[in-house]
């Protein structure tokens, strides 16, 4: 299978820049496996297509203000730092820029006073560092609180006036470089019109890392090598999961980073384990799904593995065909765009 095979034409103007005024009033193109449909609404309508019993599956991941600003010590030389993953309490996992300038064992500093310094240890196999900070714990959580800001998607070019709108309204969990987009259509009101309705919600963890930030730039798909995410499943989800299941109900994932999450800990039963870790898994089409039975998801970037993992679940074909729909609806693309609900 080539990545080729994941390719589409996007009109520039079709990328959206920024977030609607209203979060649930993005467009919902509804893809019916069964009856190889579509259908056009708006999102503040999804629980039209829910039954009560249904069980939501939220990512309640936090966005970190991930990218530090720093300087090489000593020389002075500007660098940018995205911070990716923690290692331990004083050390982080980071995309360094440009990285050529920064070998094992320079020194970052970072704040007008050099209040906060990093010595790069090591290079990781995906062209990153270990960076060991001078501080720990809840002190180095504050200064990249301080320091930080929140990194964007590359293709969003528009300044974001208020970086809430790059969260959930249930992001609780700090960890992520990128925000679970699916997520980020539902409302406090339209969270409560759905569970009214009988509709579960449930929660579960996964960080997004550097996975967000990588082509893929092998040419057959089965070739790619995902990063590692950490991610945690409680045992009060998996007891909803093994509930809705028994109930004949169905578990339907909100974004593609709770679909990661479930089906690594996905038992041939279909429902999950608790436990957390961290995960690589990659989903293209010939995957056997294990849990999920429905899929909330955003317009997702050519060639990607988010792509790649919608089409295993909607049929690569139909994928695209709902893409073509979507381009010729002139639906926005992308973290700020509108959605899709596959069944």
């Amino acid at each position: 299978m080539h990545v080729s095979d994941f390719d589409y034409e996007l009109p520039e103007e079709l990328i959206a820049q920024e977030p609607l005024a209203e979060r649930d009033h993005s467009r919902l193109l509804v893809v019916d496996k069964r009856a190889e449909s579509f259908h056009h609404t708006l999102f503040s309508q999804i629980g039209a297509w829910l039954s009560p019993g249904d069980l939501l599956v939220f990512n309640d991941t936090k966005v970190i203000p991930a990218r530090l600003w720093g300087r090489r010590l000593p020389g002075g030389g500007k660098v940018e730092v995205l911070l990716l993953s923690p290692r331990s309490a004083d050390q982080w996992e980071a995309l360094v820029r440009p990285g050529r300038k920064v070998p094992t064992g320079q020194t970052l500093a970072f704040g007008a006073d050099g209040e906060l310094t990093a010595l790069a240890e090591e290079r990781t196999a995906f062209g990153g560092r270990i960076l060991r900070f001078n501080r720990q714990g809840a002190d180095l959580r504050a200064s990249i609180m301080k320091l930080g800001e929140v990194p964007l998607p590359h293709y969003i070019k528009t300044p974001l006036q208020n970086f809430d709108r790059y969260q959930t309204v249930y992001a609780r969990t700090e960890g992520s470089v990128a925000a679970p987009t699916a997520g980020l259509h539902f409302t406090p009101e339209l969270l409560q019109e759905l569970n009214a309705a009988g509709i579960k919600t449930a929660y579960l963890t996964l960080h997004v890392g550097l996975g967000t930030f990588r082509p893929v730039k092998a040419e057959v798909v089965e070739e790619h090598q995902m990063h590692t995410e950490y991610f945690q499943i409680s045992t009060e989800l998996a007891a909803a999961i093994a509930a809705t299941k028994a109930a004949g109900h169905r578990v339907i994932a909100v974004g593609t980073t709770s679909v990661r999450a479930l089906e690594t800990m996905g038992q041939e039963d279909g429902t999950v384990r608790a436990g957390d870790g961290q995960t690589a898994i990659f989903i293209y089409p010939g995957y056997q799904f294990k849990v999920l039975d429905g899929l909330v998801t955003n317009f997702h970037l050519p060639r990607s593995t988010l792509l790649m993992l919608v089409s295993a679940f909607a049929g690569r074909e139909r994928t695209l065909a709902a893409y073509s729909e979507a381009i010729r609806e002139r639906y926005r693309f992308f973290s700020f765009g509108d959605a899709m609900l596959v069944l």
